[in-house]
């Protein structure tokens, strides 16, 4: 097994170039992460259920299991100094196991809180933050009154799993609570769900939070752009107004202390017409509107997320050049790579996914450019993305 120069809380001080870095899931947060981290001279290791998986094309080893394989898990543990994870969904308890066997720097509390939304949103709110409006619904009965409450429009949402828009259904009149009531009777089953209001926001945002368990450093705040639930694109940074930008880094900050965090934290903001910062949701690593962060930053996510949890300092990242950052889904895969030869300013990203799907992120574009909103005009009259224009 290898051996910790200290542990404290799972945290060590200092990891060293050489050592290993063991990841659980093996898409293209992992990937970005290893490639991060073999800069630094860092091992990696990867557990995920698909065979050359996305991470383990840059790493070291992989170990071909699924997620909530115990016995996989342990053995991440025992060749690895430290296990990082790229998603939320991720067995807690199964990190626990294995916390006499390595170090787990971002812990579990972080995990847990992050897995429930009930959980997220009273975390947030216990920290003087604001979220949407919202009520904890476990059956048709308190969905009714969660109703009378916040009113319509509302999003149920599911306490625990979904992403990019799955487990969630928009209510915006009884039409759609019939809606409920027929799943559930045919169903027989009303899962642990979550009741928001609607926010009229101006737009989306978002900003990263990086620590290393005990100092923190935020990265600009930035604009997002979905498109049927996936994020589209990514304006670095936001037009803001100062205190806007100045609220946002301070609700970071005190989240960040509030979870000791060691790692990447990302912050889903909705911007309201009236200049008021109210969190969405977070995600415990690094984020798909971060990834702007590797051209134009002084120091990417990723580098932030790995020098988090080798206990390394972190120098305050510098935005170095406005960017757009554009996803490339299945559908968009052979219409870029067509036009590669066209656009030099393009940073393309391929995340070496074997099977192309719709709607599956395949890659990313990102672009440097003083005038973001000319970029965004270019990269929209290419055509690659028409199929998601409203």
């Amino acid at each position: 097994m290898p051996s910790l120069s200290e542990e404290t809380k799972g945290r060590i001080t200092m990891l060293q170039p050489g050592a290993t870095i063991g990841i659980v899931g093996g898409g293209q947060l992992g990937r970005m992460m290893a490639l991060a981290a073999k800069y630094h001279g860092f091992r990696i290791g990867v557990l995920d259920p698909t065979p050359d998986c996305p991470t383990a094309q840059v790493g070291d080893f992989q170990i071909t299991a699924d997620y909530d394989d115990r016995h996989a898990i342990h053995e991440l543990a025992e060749r690895s100094d430290v296990l990082t994870y790229e998603f939320e969904n991720v067995d807690a308890d199964a990190l626990d196991e294995v916390r006499g066997k390595t170090a787990v720097p971002q812990g579990t509390d972080l995990l847990r809180v992050t897995q429930d939304r009930v959980f997220e949103k009273q975390f947030i709110n216990d920290h003087g933050t604001q979220t949407a409006p919202w009520r904890q619904v476990d059956d048709l009965g308190q969905l009714s009154a969660a109703i009378r409450d916040l009113g319509y429009p509302a999003v149920l949402k599911t306490r625990r799993g979904g992403y990019d828009g799955h487990g969630q259904l928009v209510l915006r009149s009884d039409d759609d609570l019939d809606i409920v009531r027929k799943r559930e009777k045919d169903t027989g089953i009303f899962p642990p769900s979550i009741l928001e209001g609607f926010v009229d926001f101006a737009f989306e945002a978002s900003i990263l939070i990086s620590g290393n368990g005990k100092d923190f450093v935020t990265f600009p705040i930035v604009r997002n752009e979905h498109r049927h639930n996936i994020l589209h694109l990514t304006i670095a940074p936001a037009i803001v107004d100062e205190e806007v930008a100045e609220e946002a880094e301070a609700l970071a900050f005190r989240l960040a202390k509030g979870f000791e965090l060691a790692g990447t934290l990302a912050i889903e903001l909705f911007i309201t017409r009236d200049n008021k910062v109210i969190v969405n949701e977070l995600a415990p690593r690094p984020h798909n509107s971060g990834h702007y962060t590797i051209e134009a930053c002084s120091m990417s996510q990723f580098d932030a997320h790995i020098r988090g949890i080798a206990g390394w300092p972190l120098p305050k990242p510098e935005l170095l050049s406005p960017a757009v950052m554009a996803n490339v889904l299945g559908q968009h895969v052979a219409p870029t790579r067509a036009l590669i030869g066209a656009h030099p300013e393009w940073n393309l990203h391929d995340y070496g996914k074997a099977e192309v799907k719709q709607n599956r992120k395949m890659g990313h574009i990102t672009v440097l450019a003083e005038d973001t909103d000319a970029a965004v005009e270019e990269l929209e009259a290419t055509g690659c993305w028409s199929d998601l224009e409203d």
